[in-house]
């Protein structure tokens, strides 16, 4: 059995992915990456209301039941090259990821984050940050197996 096969990566995220072009390319990633590591997306019930910080508050509680270790997605978070990412993967047994909906994430469940990361300085749209995620953890894991992808 190849080294990191045994990876199990979770991810959590509000509501589901409405683009479908995105929707494909989150499916291909999920695909491909499952030949290197057991991968699950969880969609947490997205709150629609008038109050922002109330939607966060019960959208962080739901991810929260669902999670206690985690990776938060965050614009201010630690960068890393794509090697430097597949570094930091190569050395876990599992990972959960939590990436906020339209609105982010509640204070909560920032500072519950055991690390923030960031994919870029850039503001992505929630619904691209899970497909460059995903492409990134698929990179990570060619990079960590020597596999012809990342150049």
């Amino acid at each position: 059995m190849p080294r990191g096969y045994n990876l199990k990566i979770r991810i959590f995220w509000p509501g589901k992915t409405k683009e479908r072009c995105i929707n494909e390319g989150i499916n291909r990633y999920l695909e491909l990456l499952r030949h290197f590591a057991g991968v699950s997306v969880t969609e947490i019930k997205e709150e629609k209301g008038l109050n922002r910080d109330s939607c966060l508050q019960k959208e962080g509680k739901r991810i929260l039941k669902q999670t206690q270790s985690f990776f938060l997605l965050d614009e201010k978070g630690r960068t890393f090259t794509s090697k430097g990412f597949a570094d930091f993967i190569e050395s876990k047994v599992s990972m959960d990821f939590v990436i906020g909906g339209a609105f982010g994430v509640s204070d909560e469940v920032r500072e519950m984050a055991s690390e923030r990361i960031a994919l870029s300085r850039m503001t992505f749209t929630h619904e691209m940050a899970r497909l460059i995620l995903m492409e990134q953890l698929y990179r990570a894991m060619t990079i960590i197996k020597g596999r012809e992808y990342h150049y």
